[in-house]
């Protein structure tokens, strides 16, 4: 049976590189086409009501897709509980060569049953005022403003098209309707309460940047299908007017900085586009947390850059300011890139190189002690599927004819694991040095360096840690959670004894 699977891994192969290089020879996208956004598997439709009192109701953990006019604002119901943190994200997609004004974008709001805003966001086209994805989450917090929003009951989620009822350049098409994908998720409430005080102070300075070589990397069009990438430095090839997506894993403790650097460009005349690359930085649940972006540019390198950001805690969500509420958990943080289309005009229609790279610093500690287990926050099953082997197989065709190579080296990296399933009794095993699962690839993403250290090991100075020397765990006994002053956290109730956490466990790994 083992060499049967042998004999046709070949052709199998040959099959995926065939039909990779023949995705590969489609014609380019015309200008005129829309930029695509891969929007989730399997959302559902739904039609924002004018008034609060005829919104249809957002199940947790559901994908749906609707759309807004300009000028628009749509009411959404959600049913929630007095213990879970709540959340609600849409993503709105202007039309691919809209011209758009500044304060143009997408607002959302979650009120309580009187009215009183328990949180809001908005994300804003800002410099270059060019079509690109948009998104913003509110959020009801527990044991934050007051009482306010702290009861169970219907929640009304109020979305608005903020800016211009239409702001159109000379010759640039009618803004019209955006599309949007909406998402409502909640979170696990303690079992014990924690520091409700977040940071207010984290290294000013700019992290180092990661050496060793570059790698390649194909962005996504969106959320959905965004390119996993770990620490390091990465290149991709961009067309301009288009918006790619990255998502970067960052655990509690960590904490994460990111360039965008637009390669140089021959040109014969002095020309320079204003904000020429924009650069975005999302959190798990697609709050935004930070920009930047290039100023103008002139054919010479630019480079966008995040501010420095504080570690990933709990407790940043008591805080105030996206830099720090937008910290508030661990999972994907996303990285947008936008390229401006006057690029295009100005610099000629062919791709532009970009580096991106990124620092996760930090060693990754202990989850909060949550009443249920999380999972994956903000990734919704159609996601997992999307992010499944095969799928990764499919989505990465058509991105260039080095995509053949990796389409064949997946290909047999899934056909070996098969082989390995399919040993039959009295077969070689992995351990006695049988075939089993054949290394990644060179130049595939591999895992952010720092790992965790053991159970109470203190993270200071000689860990990693950013902020100096702490053991002790702010919500009580065990493993080590800076930031800290002298024993234990500055602001909870660790134990500076190093003892390792017993009920807890070590921090999960990725």
């Amino acid at each position: 049976m083992r060499q049967r699977s042998r004999g046709r891994t070949a052709p199998v192969v040959a099959a995926v590189v065939c039909a990779a290089a023949a995705l590969t020879s489609v014609p380019a996208r015309a200008a005129d086409q829309p930029d695509p956004y891969v929007f989730g598997a399997g959302a559902q439709r739904i039609e924002g009501a004018e008034s609060s009192a005829d919104a249809e109701t957002l199940r947790a953990g559901t994908t749906y897709r609707s759309s807004i006019g300009p000028g628009g604002k749509l009411n959404f119901r959600v049913d929630l509980d007095a213990a879970r943190n709540a959340y609600v994200s849409v993503v709105a997609v202007p039309r691919p060569g809209t011209g758009l004004a500044y304060s143009d974008g997408i607002e959302v709001t979650l009120q309580d049953g009187q009215g009183t805003s328990c949180g809001s966001a908005d994300d804003k086209v800002g410099p270059g005022r060019f079509a690109r994805p948009l998104a913003a989450a509110a959020h009801r917090t527990i044991g934050k403003g007051g009482p306010a929003c702290q009861e169970a009951g219907a929640y009304n989620v109020l979305v608005e098209r903020a800016g211009s009822a239409a702001s159109t350049s000379a010759g640039a098409p009618d803004p019209g309707d955006w599309e949007l994908e909406i998402r409502h998720v909640t979170e696990p409430g303690l079992k014990q309460p924690g520091p409700t005080e977040a940071p207010t102070e984290w290294p000013s300075a700019s992290p180092g940047l990661p050496a060793g070589g570059t790698k390649e990397a194909a962005g996504g069009t969106g959320f959905n299908d965004a390119a996993e990438i770990s620490e390091g430095e990465w290149n991709s090839r961009m067309e301009a007017g288009r918006t790619y997506f990255y998502r970067v894993g960052v655990d509690w403790g960590q904490r994460i900085f990111a360039t965008a650097s637009l390669g140089s460009t021959d040109t014969k005349r002095f020309t320079f586009v204003g904000e020429a690359l924009t650069m975005r930085l999302y959190n798990p649940v697609r709050g935004l947390v930070e920009d930047g972006g290039t100023g103008p540019y002139d054919g010479r390198q630019k480079q966008a850059a995040l501010d420095p950001l504080p570690e990933v805690a709990y407790e940043n969500r008591f805080g105030s300011g996206d830099k720090v509420t937008g910290m508030r958990l661990k999972g994907d943080y996303y990285l947008a890139v936008s390229l401006n289309p006057q690029l295009a005009e100005k610099f000629g229609k062919q791709p532009f190189g970009v580096t991106l790279r990124v620092n996760v610093e930090g060693d990754a500690q202990a989850a909060p002690p949550y009443a249920e287990p999380v999972g994956d926050l903000g990734v919704s099953e159609g996601e997992k599927a999307d992010r499944s082997d095969t799928m990764r197989l499919v989505g990465a065709a058509g991105v260039g004819t080095g995509t053949v190579l990796v389409l064949g080296l997946g290909a047999w990296t899934l056909l070996a694991r098969r082989r390995a399933a399919a040993v039959p009794e009295g077969g070689p095993s992995a351990s006695a040095g049988g075939h089993g699962t054949p290394q990644a690839p060179t130049g595939a993403p591999v895992p952010a360096p720092g790992l965790p250290p053991g159970p109470g090991a203190p993270h200071g100075p000689g860990a990693g840690s950013p902020y100096g020397q702490g053991a002790g765990s702010p919500y009580g006994q065990g493993y080590g959670y800076g930031p800290a002053d002298g024993a234990g956290h500055a602001r909870g109730a660790g134990q500076a004894d190093s003892t390792a956490r017993t009920e807890y466990g070590p921090p999960p790994a990725w």
